[in-house]
């Protein structure tokens, strides 16, 4: 068996950049960039559609991504016919179809990449999500929260 690195910034930074690289090709054949993808996803999440201000801050957050960024990509997205943006920031039927191709790719991907027991899926996804909740503290200027690990 082969030995594996200890989780570190750097293993976690090569991770994000393969499955970066496995997305652009879905991205590209649709003309989508990343932002508006984010656009996509988090407003078909949503389902009858997210409040703009809600939109914007959620993926912000998420992203570390300016308003402005995000406010462009909805811009886009509305000029483009894949969204309206009136009041609510909804799904329309071609932003549905964009959506669901890119994401219907995604899943064939997903499938081959996460094939492990569902408990090391669940203790990776642990691990992450602490890490992430910690850098968000920092960035906050905040002492990271303590876990039960640490």
């Amino acid at each position: 068996m082969p030995e594996y690195p200890p989780l570190s910034t750097q293993v976690i930074g090569q991770a994000e950049s393969a499955l970066g690289a496995l997305l652009e090709p879905p991205l590209a054949e649709t003309g989508t960039t990343f932002q508006q993808w984010l656009v996509l996803t988090v407003t078909a999440a949503n389902g009858v559609g997210i409040e703009r201000g809600q939109l914007v801050t959620r993926i912000g957050d998420a992203r570390k991504v300016g308003r402005a960024t995000v406010e462009a990509a909805i811009a886009e997205l509305t000029v483009g016919g894949l969204v309206t943006a009136d009041g609510l920031v909804t799904l329309t039927e071609t932003g549905r179809a964009r959506y669901q191709r890119i994401r219907g790719a995604l899943e064939e991907i997903t499938a081959q990449l996460f094939d492990f027991p569902a408990e090391d899926l669940a203790t990776a996804g642990r691990v992450l999500s602490v890490i992430t909740s910690r850098a968000n503290a920092l960035l906050a200027g905040r002492r990271p929260p303590a876990t039960a690990a640490g």
